[in-house]
């Protein structure tokens, strides 16, 4: 090998390329490790409710370190995205000083049995709320087809002045709702909005003027749906029935007697005239 200055030539230059690259490297890492380049300033923006500034600014105090150049992007959004109710995160450098971050909060829909909350998108996240939202209950599996047919169905019960209280899907893929006045109506597996529809339509026009409490709605039926009142208020109307004829009873038995009867019989056996 030494005696071929070609190849002793290209290793010389190799040797010295890279000892270029590695004093480089080294002053690069020095420069930027150097504290002339801090964040002077993290701006968070987005449509934000529930994201507060003392969670940001714990957030920052804790997990961000490091200057401009070596923050690491990924561990701080990863820690924006640990708030209950941040659901997407998109953080990015500004020159000179400057970390901008984006959140997209997640947009409450209903509350998923006791455990969790469901956004609009369909999918389930941990976070505290006082708002009256409706409650879904259904499959592990199904909480996105329960959030996509809320909204068409709770259209349609709108139409008749009612809201949804809970949701629900079974194991078997039959669906029932409950009003918030406390109606239960079963949907079946087909046809839910067509059928829902139905009740709506006659529950405007007809049983509410009635005017009478309704506990159960069977809309399974081909041609119409049987409709099943709170055994309370039957027993509330028998019992005021049965007062209502005592009462009449009572003012039958007590009536006074003619007096003009009793006069005519009292002559009849004074002149013993006999009819």
């Amino acid at each position: 090998m030494w005696d071929r200055p070609a190849l002793l030539n290209w290793i010389a230059n190799l040797l010295y390329a890279l000892s270029m690259v590695a004093v480089l490297y080294a002053v690069v890492y020095v420069v930027v490790h150097l504290p002339i380049f801090p964040l002077r300033e993290v701006k968070v923006d987005g449509e934000l409710h529930h994201v507060s500034r003392e969670q940001v600014k714990l957030i920052v105090a804790k997990h961000l370190k490091g200057n401009f150049f070596t923050l690491d992007l990924i561990n701080a959004r990863d820690a924006f995205e640990k708030l209950p109710w941040a659901r997407n995160v998109s953080v990015r450098r500004r020159w000179p000083d400057k970390l901008e971050v984006v959140i997209e909060e997640h947009q409450a829909l209903a509350r998923w049995g006791n455990t969790a909350l469901v956004n609009k998108q369909g999918e389930l996240f941990h976070a505290a709320s006082s708002s009256d939202l409706p409650v879904f209950y259904g499959p592990d599996n199904g909480v996105i087809e329960v959030a996509s047919q809320y909204d068409a169905l709770s259209q349609v019960l709108k139409t008749a002045k009612l809201d949804v209280a809970t949701l629900a899907l079974t194991p078997r893929r039959a669906w029932q709702i409950t009003t918030t006045n406390g109606i239960v109506l079963e949907l079946g597996r087909v046809e839910m909005q067509a059928r829902l529809e139905k009740f709506a339509n006659i529950y405007s026009s007809t049983l509410v003027g009635l005017n009478k409490k309704i506990a159960y709605v069977d809309l399974r039926y081909p041609s119409g749906f049987a409709v099943r009142r709170p055994t309370e208020a039957i027993n509330t109307e028998k019992v005021a029935s049965i007062a209502k004829d005592n009462k009449a009873a009572d003012g039958a038995s007590t009536k006074p007697a003619d007096t003009k009867s009793i006069k005519s019989e009292a002559m009849k056996k004074r002149t013993g005239t006999v009819t």
